[in-house]
């Protein structure tokens, strides 16, 4: 089983050369996030990675976490391994000063995030739903919730859960049940929710629910939903511990994987009811859960390019191990190590390729947001924002999708020994699976994508995202190089494909939407290959420029041009899909198969 190196290398390349960081650094309040501070950040981030959360992966898979006397109890190591996350200020990074937050760049939490995931996915979860609590109740929240929950949560010290669905919604939000019923200053909370993400554990002295539920004379539907805060413990004015709230932890489920994660059915208000505080204004609470969703969606993404990673370090480290025939395009008979193999080079350069495409995708998704956030320029700020909304829903089903395929190419590489437990490369296809379907299944993401955010606006921040690529493509052409112009050339190839599925779905939303929906994946998916590549070509266009000669120099034009020759090359096909697909779809009734 292999150990896991953070990739600090291409991390910092992203960062510096596809994210603008001198850029992002020139943002008020960012001023100090010099390339000094961040690599140091990088640096010491990898050693907790790679020395104190991975080791805990496997045996946290195989112990999982269990019930004792009404406690849930996570694995052997771990609540020691999240003491010192907290201790580290590692939660904080991307958070107010104010609440002890460092205030730094999201981009920089995000290379973060991915090393949490990569090291031990179960474990980078709770981190992960914490920070989207923390940004709501900061865009939301009231002083008072604020003083009394963000410090805490901001460290880390108390963690933040995300309480949407109950049994009978599942993704319809509208179907909710849940109740609350005023109660002088506060409400109280009745209902049930289930699939909640460390709901329950012993990592932290207390976890903060964010649940949402209907008050009495709330409208149907989704319009009629509120958010509430509603902690393990009551906390007192000063800060202090209270009495236990009414909720518990009914059951934990035993799932394909994240073992080590514990998810909660969680019941809340069995006796009195659950003391809750609102959030905001009444019947809003999807609307401010949308901030959580968000954020978490990107985080989500990120996991398939964190698992990429993981998997694709443990293909390349045992291909380079693992002797096995001799080489066919050699003069000897000795058998040789399967990393000389073709098959095996083109699986593993398929995983690299697509993890680091994805990667560069998320951040500067993630950068993009910093700009959306912190520009002094409202107009500026509009358009990064909308760049990110169109982006999200592509980093979050885009990655995922990679991350299991990347995964399973993994266990592939390994042969026969890829499917034994023990040597650890099922268990990241078994991690990664879950990613396609929280936070919104990827087919939702599809949807959201072409209707919000491709149709809503008739393709007018496609067509800027496509600006932007044709500004890559002319830097391409311009220096002569050979494998810069094959890479232009099939981006622009792909970018042709991309605006004409763009219009395609701009026409038909309106005219016949189910035909347009039931194309929606694999227009993501067009989106998702182009936009990879246009990293891709931008990568390998920053490398050139700078005449670096050393190995990771090379290798970004080579993964590039395989990017280029292997991936960009099924973007027209997946155009045909959209513009043709729709009624061979529509057209079936399975009443009648």
């Amino acid at each position: 089983m292999s150990e896991y190196a953070a990739p600090i290398d291409d991390m910092r390349f992203v960062i510096n050369e596809l994210c603008d960081l001198d850029g992002i650094g020139k943002l008020p309040g960012y001023e100090d996030a010099t390339p000094d501070l961040i690599d140091a950040i990088l640096e010491e981030g990898g050693k907790l990675a790679g020395d104190v959360i991975a080791p805990l992966n496997h045996n946290g898979d195989v112990e999982g976490c269990h019930i004792d006397n009404g406690v849930v109890r996570t694995p052997k190591g771990v609540k020691e391994a999240y003491a010192q996350f907290v201790d580290g200020g590692w939660n904080g990074v991307p958070f107010d000063p104010e609440y002890g937050g460092q205030g730094l760049p999201w981009l920089i939490s995000t290379a973060l995030s991915e090393m949490w995931s990569s090291a031990n996915m179960a474990f980078g979860l709770c981190p992960m739903l914490t920070q989207g609590a923390v940004e709501l109740l900061a865009e939301h929240g009231s002083d008072d919730l604020k003083a009394r929950f963000l410090e805490k949560m901001v460290s880390g010290a108390w963690n933040g859960t995300m309480n949407l669905t109950e049994p009978q919604a599942g993704t319809d939000l509208a179907r909710v049940r849940s109740k609350a019923q005023r109660h002088g200053d506060h409400y109280k909370i009745t209902g049930q929710k289930i699939f909640i993400t460390y709901g329950e554990h012993d990592m932290t002295d207390n976890i903060v629910h964010l649940v949402l539920a209907r008050v009495p004379d709330a409208p149907p539907g989704i319009k009629g939903i509120s958010l509430f805060v509603v902690p393990k413990f009551l906390v007192n004015d000063d800060g202090s511990l209270g009495e236990r709230n009414d909720l518990r932890c009914v059951s934990i489920e035993h799932k394909l994987g994240i073992s080590a994660s514990p998810t909660a059915v969680m019941s809340f208000g069995d006796n009195d009811g659950a003391f809750g505080y609102l959030i905001g204004e009444e019947n809003n609470g999807i609307r401010y859960m949308f901030t959580m969703m968000n954020n978490a969606r990107l985080a989500v993404g990120l996991q398939g390019v964190a698992i990429g990673e993981r998997a694709f370090q443990q293909a390349r480290d045992f291909a380079r191990e693992r002797v096995q025939s001799r080489d066919a395009g050699g003069a000897g008979q000795e058998p040789v190590a399967i990393i000389h193999h073709p098959d095996v080079k083109r699986m593993l350069m398929s995983m690299k390729a697509r993890t680091e495409a994805a990667r560069a995708l998320s951040y500067y998704t993630a950068a993009t947001l910093d700009t959306a956030k912190r520009h002094p320029d409202e107009g500026h700020r509009g358009r990064a924002q909308a760049l990110v909304d169109l982006l999200i829903p592509v980093v979050k089903a885009w990655s995922t999708d990679n991350g299991i395929d990347i995964a399973s190419t993994g266990i592939q590489i390994h042969g026969g020994m890829g499917y034994i437990e023990e040597t650890g490369a099922a268990q990241h296809l078994r991690d990664a699976r879950i990613a396609t379907i929280y936070e919104g299944t990827n087919g939702i993401q599809a949807i959201d994508l072409i209707g919000r955010k491709v149709a809503r606006d008739n393709g007018a921040t496609v067509a800027l995202l496509i600006a932007e690529i044709n500004g890559v493509i002319d830097d391409l052409n311009a220096l002569g190089d050979e494998n810069l112009s094959v890479i232009a050339k099939r981006l622009e190839e792909a970018l042709g494909s991309l605006k004409l599925a763009t219009d395609w779905i701009v026409a038909c939303y309106g005219r016949n939407i189910n035909d347009a929906l039931a194309v929606a994946v694999p227009y993501l998916a067009l989106m998702g290959h182009t936009t990879g590549g246009w990293m891709m070509g931008a990568a390998a266009l920053a490398v050139t420029k700078s005449g670096a000669t050393e190995p990771f120099a090379m290798a970004k034009v080579a993964t590039a041009r395989f990017y280029a020759d292997h991936v960009l090359t099924d973007v027209s096909g997946l155009a045909e899909k959209v513009m043709r697909g729709g009624p061979s779809v529509t057209g079936i009734n399975f009443d009648e198969i």
